[in-house]
Formats: C-alpha cells, structure tokens, sequence
C-alpha cells in the first residue's frame, strides 16, 4: 500500500515520566538543542498527517507547550501509565476516522521526516514495524522471521535468538481497524501488569493479516533518549545534521564545527564563516559573507549580508543591517535595531533603541531606548539615563550629532541635527539643531592642593586620598 492510499493518523507517546532522566521536567520536555525533545519529534511527523499526542506524567507542562506552538495537534490524555498498549487506547476514539495510524515514541529526536515517510511507503497492510541493525543489541527486543514475523522480548530469548542482531525500533505502522479490534483483546498478564504494544503482533497473526518488518538503514533516526547521556549525544547528532547541511548547501565555513552550536531554526543565506565556540539559536537568519567570531552567542538575531560580529559578541531578539561591526564584549539586545554601516563596539550595551546608518558607538557606553540617527558618533563612556526608578524614557539624537565623552543623557531629552555636547556633561534639557551643550560645574584649580588636605584632616600629617 503506497502513502496515498487512505488516511494516515500519527500518534505520539509522550506520556512518560522518564525516571532515568532524574528531572522535575517531563521526559519529552527535555532541551535538545534548546527545543523540548517533542519539538523534534512533532517537526518531523506534522507534514505527513494530523497528529495526537498522548501525554501523562507532566501532561500540564506538555499539553501547555503544545499549545502554544502546536496548536493543531490533538491532546489525549493517559490518567494512568499503564503500558505503551494502554495509551494507543486513549486514540480509540479519535483514530475511528483514519484508515492507518504511525505510532512513535516521543523520545526520539533524530527520526526525520524522511525516515517517517520510508515507513509509511514501504507499509504493505495490516502491521509494520520498524527494525535496525544495532551493534550491541542488548536490552532490545529481537526481530525473528522464522517461521513468521515476531519480536521476542530479549529476557524470553534463547542464546541462538540473543545473537541476532536486527531489533525492534518502537515504531508502528498499522491499519486502523484491526487496530482497534487487537486493542481490545491486549492483556496484561505480564510482570510489570501492563497494556504492551508489542502484543498486538498476536493480534494480527490470529487475524491472518500481513506483519511486515521495514528495516530502517539509519540507527540514529530511531534512537530513543533514557538519560542525560543519550540526550546529549543526540543533541550533538543533531548540531552535525544542522552544520553539515549549511556547509555543503550554502557554503558555511566552520573553523572547528565540533565547538559550534546552532539550533533547528537557524537559517544562513549563503557563504558566511563561523569561528570556534560559537552559539547560534533560535530563529536566528545569518546573510551571506557575515562573519561571526569566537565565543559569541546570537539569538534570534537577523545579521544584514557582510557583517561582521567580534568576539564575545552578545545579541538578542534584534536585528543588524548590512555591513555592520559590532564588538568585542558588546550586548545588543531586546529589539535594538543596529542599522547599515553602523558600529557597536567594545563593552558598549544596546537595549531597545535604534542605532541609525553609519552611527557609532564605539566603546563603554549604554544606549537604552534611544534613537540615534544617521553619522552619530558617541564618545566613550556616554551613558542614556532611561530609568526614573518607575518608567523609562526615549532619548533621541538627530543626524550628525557628536556627543562628547562621559555624557550622560538624562531622558526624555532630544539632541537636534548637527549639535554637540561637551565631554563629561550632564544633559538634561533638549539641545537645538546646531548648539553645543555643556553641562558640567565650572573647573576650580587649588594651587596648594596638599595644604588643603591637611586642613581637612585636622591639620596632621595625614594626607587624605
């Protein structure tokens, strides 16, 4: 039976607790690459059909997540964690509309959509399962062909059957209403009391329709993930997958890809070359021939096309034109707008404000809700003073404008077109297009300086610093 040949449903087990994990967070809630393992899961199964999610232990935080970021996904609860067989049961009803439903485990981030597909091409009616070849495939149960398609759990095989080497992967392609007739008839006499999924080959075999083993060439598609070991091995399987796919489609250079992290959402529109130590997250788009120096972590960040971000860049949830530099040590963050040309560089802090064409801001200075316009230069130190303890206020800067060094910007305050204040001033007041600010106290030279102090100390021969 082809893809196109009846409905096909998925269904998602993601009701776990996952002991082995030894965390407060649902199994299925677990980061990899900053995304719950179900993330991955649901981005590979949501293009092949409508998809229910069996959720349990966590259901709340689960069902929460699913919510908001997929919210086409039905969610069927399991009050009980009585088996794998117990929650295909909570789908009864709602799989009552499909022809075949793909069963999945929701702790396995690697399998691809192309792996999904393979299984549900290759389907030939009544119940397929998918099989690997593992190395070492103890704890796995193992597939037998001989005199029919069966898996025998590894505890209940003989030391012949222990040898083999293909096993069951936990993924289940089958026809919906045999389905439902093998679902009533599971039990649970076995040591753990509970509904095994597994069973349902029985099923099948007593109803004289097909069992199919469908071999699945890639192992690491149907890895499940037990404990933090495993899940950061697949989160290092992944940032490969990622890596790989960007070098050989666009061009990416990666000096030493084994220390470069991106996430599932990143995107980069051509050549562009990344540094070691370098963190790239989130729906983050990278333009071509940018460069991005080590130990800088960007997130959800676009970057304009030649760009060029130093070391120990820090940049959230913004955006930069085209050729811009920013840092070393710089943070640009909360939906700052650096804009073409533009400079932020060392230790210099960027929050909400929009840094206009050509400006700079080259060193120590904190630029919060602030709007600087084209060929600003603002000399080190300059500080926007945003916060009266209860709100925040705007601070704007017109074209052309050179703000001297130490200036600190008391908002709400506008500097106009072509103006200039003088360095170590307070501004407190808006500067006129054109004008010269200075707001500082007049300079007082005390010639004898030593003398002075003494008479404050008491007259001793302390000095004071």
């Amino acid at each position: 039976m082809s893809a196109d040949e009846g409905s096909l449903a998925i269904v998602v087990l993601a009701a776990g607790k996952g002991t082995r994990m030894k965390s407060d967070l649902p199994k299925v809630m677990q980061p990899v690459l900053e995304e719950p393992m179900l993330y991955h899961v649901m981005r590979a199964l949501a293009p092949l059909g409508p998809v229910a999610v069996i959720v349990g232990h966590g259901g709340d935080v689960v069902e929460s997540y699913l919510d908001s970021n997929w919210p086409d996904a039905n969610v069927l609860w399991q009050r009980d964690q009585l088996g794998t067989g117990h929650a295909v049961m909570m789908a009864k009803e709602w799989l009552s509309g499909f022809d075949r439903v793909l069963i999945v485990n929701g702790d396995m981030p690697l399998l691809t959509t192309d792996t999904a597909r393979h299984i549900s091409d290759s389907h030939v009616g009544g119940c397929s399962f998918a099989t690997f070849s593992a190395e070492d495939p103890s704890g796995y149960g193992r597939v037998l062909k001989d005199p029919r398609v069966r898996i025998v759990e590894e505890k209940d095989c003989s030391e012949e059957e222990r040898a083999v080497t293909e096993v069951n992967a936990g993924v289940y392609l089958v026809d919906v209403p045999p389905l439902l007739k093998g679902l009533d008839e599971l039990g649970r006499d076995n040591s753990q009391g509970e509904y095994y999924l597994v069973d349902i080959l029985d099923s099948f075999h007593r109803m004289g329709l097909p069992v199919s083993a469908i071999h699945v060439d890639s192992s690491d598609d149907v890895m499940g993930v037990n404990n933090p070991v495993e899940l950061a091995e697949v989160g290092r399987i992944l940032r490969d997958r990622y890596l790989n796919g960007w070098m050989i489609g666009e061009g990416v250079k990666c000096i030493d890809p084994s220390s470069v992290w991106i996430g599932p959402d990143v995107v980069f529109k051509g050549e562009a070359t990344i540094y070691p130590n370098v963190q790239i997250w989130g729906k983050t788009e990278i333009g071509r021939n940018v460069t991005v120096e080590s130990f800088s972590v960007l997130r959800d960040v676009i970057v304009g096309d030649g760009s060029r971000i130093n070391g120990y860049g820090r940049i959230e949830d913004s955006s930069l034109g085209r050729q811009v530099k920013a840092g070393p040590f710089c943070y640009i963050r909360q939906k700052a707008d650096v804009s073409d040309e533009a400079f932020v560089g060392k230790f210099v802090e960027v929050k909400k404000s929009l840094i206009g064409k050509g400006s700079k801001v080259p060193h120590l200075s904190y630029m919060g809700d602030a709007t600087l316009g084209e060929r600003v230069n603002i000399g080190a130190g300059t500080i926007t003073c945003n916060y009266d303890g209860e709100n925040k206020h705007k601070t704007s800067i017109g074209d052309d404008v050179f703000v001297g060094s130490d200036t600190m910007l008391v908002a709400p305050v506008k500097i106009g077109d072509n103006a200039m204040t003088g360095a170590g001033s307070v501004i407190t007041k808006d500067v006129p297009d054109g004008a010269l600010a200075i707001g500082r106290a007049r300079q007082r030279n005390i010639e004898d300086r030593r003398g002075l102090m003494k008479k404050k100390s008491g007259g001793g021969d302390r000095v004071e610093q």
